[in-house]
């Protein structure tokens, strides 16, 4: 694997500190597998591992390193010789000494002298057991603690769990040097960077879109002038009269060209847009593929964390670690650190048995916690499973009942599922008995909220006897986001798809109010509606007969979001926030739209607060019309049209006259939006872009909701086959543009609908 960086920049300590970090992951690795039994193949590189460390400590002149790497050296290579049995207790001293080397390398070189002072004792023990670790007496029961030295893996929150803390590092022992970090910060910062210019670079790409419908609309253009110049030369060839009909011939000898030269343009367009989008696609592809790393980079240290906190409970338990090339965002894997840290100590502490109490029960005396990654469905799916004890049902459906959480009847009524729920609770503890299920609930709602701010879930499933099982699933990376771009009082805003439920169009007529507050009904449950406008402070939102609403939340915490309206879904490239602003309410990152609008990316956690504060103030404002119950229900026409002019021309006359219109812009747009509404009248012109009017009259004539629903064709063909071609696809009537004014639209559409209101 190439080097992330220019080694030339560092420092020979510097360089040395970074080959002591990967050596001694080897030793601890090795030393783990060998105390579990595995085969004398893994103390080889043991031995290399130390006696790499001995030589780089004496070259930067670290003789204390030397001294400890030289000692274990021997250990192995008696060990190798079968003269050592390496037993748990000699692990510990073995680990001790590796310990004692990471802190050591982690100093400054002008600490040094003030830590070894520090810590002389600790150093001359460490030191001397290693040195004699063959005369060690084998061990009886109880572990042995040669020495008190702070272990090299990241500190563990206090909430984590109820265990012996290690002694805290002391203050020189810090993270490798700062120039390093400073790199790697520059780096992340770097590939940030790069993720916003590919993600510009796309969006520069989807620019060539509306350049392309324009050229579109310009041959269809073309084309009706070509035409009018083939009727206008056919009609002075009636005329007889040479000197037109040569003037003739030659405009549209000129013409010809025009139409090819056209079309190759177009074609010319397309196969760039085409190149430009693919790599554009790639280059965000690439981006990203940077920012991931292997699973292992952030679980490396975990089998130690396992392994000393079992030794300090008198069990033995073994982490299998699985999925460790399975490619998470760096960022992700930084931040689920703490959960899965959480988990962990939590197996070890409350769910695995000691040993005598498996044996009794059946199992083998070291039980063993299984952490796997993997991609699942374009998620990362994390699964921790232990074989402890697991969690009793009945234990959580007593405790539900006692603490008042539920009715004895309501709780007999609870899945397993449903009061596994109840170990997310912040004030939910089963640990009365430490012997059982010994508060498996504690801090489980600190592991879901974390989950919950990556746009990520956990569930928990039990067996009384069988074991924990844990599943996390999260997204691969949170550069990218899937979301759904809603309209907000002009304004657009972007919600995670992963965070919505499902999307509704509600009537006017179906919202109820109880109380001051609004509700639908959804599957037979009154959902809260709320406005959008309201909740992001953007004022009255506007009224309209179908109302889109987003359902978000959770359980209690599940509400009706109602929007503007939504233009779809995209996958966005995220961008943070200038810190300068700090945390906006309601408001998570901010992305660029496939057309370079900025859109605000809303942050749901925080929508769920404002609506609650909102609900306790009360003063919601009104979705529905006041009047929408006695109101007449006015005739709905759909205007489908490619043409500006001619919609809005039509769109004013049919308003004028009480209809309420709704436009589309070609043929896909009108078919998508008729299927979604509840429209009286279909008014389409024929030539439109990807799909022409005669497609769309023949998709609504042949659907078996919507075949009664009258066609006006509008269309400045006016030739008889062309009248006939529309009649005969199912058009109701038949209207050519360059004959009809006012009168002739507003009589037609009155034929077939008659008047405005119902």
């Amino acid at each position: 694997m190439s080097e992330p960086e220019d080694l030339s920049q560092f420092s020979m300590l510097e360089l040395f500190r970074m080959e002591a970090e990967g050596q001694t992951q080897i030793l601890t690795d090795g030393l783990l597998s060998l105390e579990r039994g595995s085969s004398g193949s893994t103390i080889e590189p043991m031995m290399r591992a130390a006696h790499s460390i001995k030589g780089a400590a004496a070259i930067v002149g670290l003789d204390l390193i030397v001294q400890l790497a030289h000692g274990m050296e021997d250990a192995f290579i008696a060990a190798q010789h079968g003269q050592l049995r390496l037993t748990p207790n000699r692990v510990d001293v073995l680990l001790a000494g590796v310990d004692l080397i990471v802190q050591c390398s982690n100093l400054k070189e002008a600490n040094l002298p003030a830590w070894l002072a520090t810590n002389e004792g600790n150093i001359r023990s460490t030191m001397n057991a290693i040195v004699g670790i063959a005369f060690l007496p084998e061990p009886v029961e109880k572990p042995a603690a040669p020495v008190q030295v702070a272990a090299p893996p990241p500190p563990v929150p206090a909430e984590a769990v109820e265990a012996p803390p290690a002694a805290p590092p002391t203050e020189e022992a810090a993270p490798p040097t700062e120039r390093r970090a400073g790199h790697t910060q520059r780096g992340a910062a770097q590939g940030d960077r790069l993720l916003s210019l590919a993600s510009e670079s796309r969006i520069n790409a989807h620019q060539m879109h509306p350049l392309i419908e324009t050229m579109q609309r310009f041959k269809r253009s073309q084309s009706a002038l070509l035409t009018a110049l083939d009727d206008l030369h056919e009609a002075i060839a009636r005329s007889g009269i040479p000197a037109l009909q040569e003037k003739a011939a030659l405009v549209l000898q000129r013409s010809q060209p025009l139409k090819q030269t056209t079309l190759a343009q177009i074609t010319d367009m397309e196969n760039y847009e085409r190149r430009l989008l693919n790599v554009s696609n790639q280059l965000v592809d690439e981006v990203l593929a940077m920012r991931m790393r292997p699973f292992r980079d952030g679980v490396q240290h975990f089998p130690r964390m396992v392994r000393d906190l079992a030794r300090n409970l008198g069990k033995e338990v073994h982490l299998e670690i699985r999925g460790e090339d399975t490619l998470v965002d760096r960022d992700i894997l930084s931040r689920i650190e703490n959960p899965l840290n959480h988990m962990l100590r939590n197996a070890v502490d409350h769910g695995l048995e000691p040993p005598a109490v498996r044996v009794a029960n059946g199992k083998s005396p070291m039980g063993t916690i299984v952490l796997e990654a993997r991609h699942r469905a374009g998620m990362l799916n994390i699964e921790i499973v232990d074989d402890g004890q697991g969690v009793d049902p009945q234990r959580i459906r007593r405790a539900v009942v006692e603490r008042k959480m539920a009715t004895p009847a309501m709780a007999d009524t609870m899945s397993n599922g449903e009061l596994m729920e109840f170990l997310f609770l912040p004030a939910f503890s089963l640990k009365e008995d430490i012997t059982e299920i010994s508060g498996r609930g504690v801090g489980l709602d600190i592991v879901q909220d974390t989950i919950r701010q990556q746009n990520g879930t956990v569930h928990v499933q039990s067996q009384p006897g069988l074991g924990f099982h844990t599943s996390i699933t999260l997204p691969l990376t949170q550069s990218i986001v899937r979301s759904l771009v809603v309209d907000v009082r002009g304004e657009a805003y972007a919600i995670p798809i992963v965070k919505i439920e499902r999307v509704e169009l509600v009537p006017q007529a179906a919202i109820h109010t109880l109380e001051n507050k609004q509700f639908f009904d959804l599957n037979g449950e009154h959902l809260g509606l709320v406005s959008s406008a309201q909740v992001l402070e953007l004022g009255d939102m506007e009224h309209h007969e179908l109302l889109p609403v987003i359902v978000i939340g959770t359980g209690a915490r599940r509400y009706g979001l109602v929007v503007d309206a939504i233009r779809g879904e995209q996958s966005l490239a995220v961008q943070s926030i200038d810190p300068i602003f700090g945390k906006l309410r309601d408001i998570s990152s901010a992305a660029l739209l496939n057309d370079g609008e900025p859109v605000l990316i809303l942050d749901v956690p925080d929508l769920l607060l404002s609506i609650e504060k909102l609900l306790a103030e009360g003063g919601l404002h009104q979705l529905a019309r006041a009047d929408s119950a006695a109101r007449r229900r006015m005739k709905r026409i759909l205007v489908v049209d490619d043409s500006l002019t001619v919609r809005e021309m039509e769109r004013k006359l049919l308003t004028g006259r009480g209809f309420e219109v709704d436009i589309a812009v070609d043929g896909i747009d009108g078919w998508n939006v008729v299927r979604s509404g509840d429209y009286d009248l279909v008014i389409t012109d024929v030539d439109m872009p990807r799909m022409d009017g005669i497609e769309l009259v023949n998709l609504i004539k042949k659907d078996i909701h919507l075949h009664t629903l009258p066609v006006m064709i509008v269309s400045y063909k006016d030739r008889p086959e062309d009248r006939a071609r529309g009649l005969a696809a199912g058009a109701d009537y038949y209207l050519t543009k360059g004959s009809f004014h006012d009168e002739t639209l507003l009589d037609a559409v009155h034929d077939l609908v008659g008047d405005a209101s119902r």
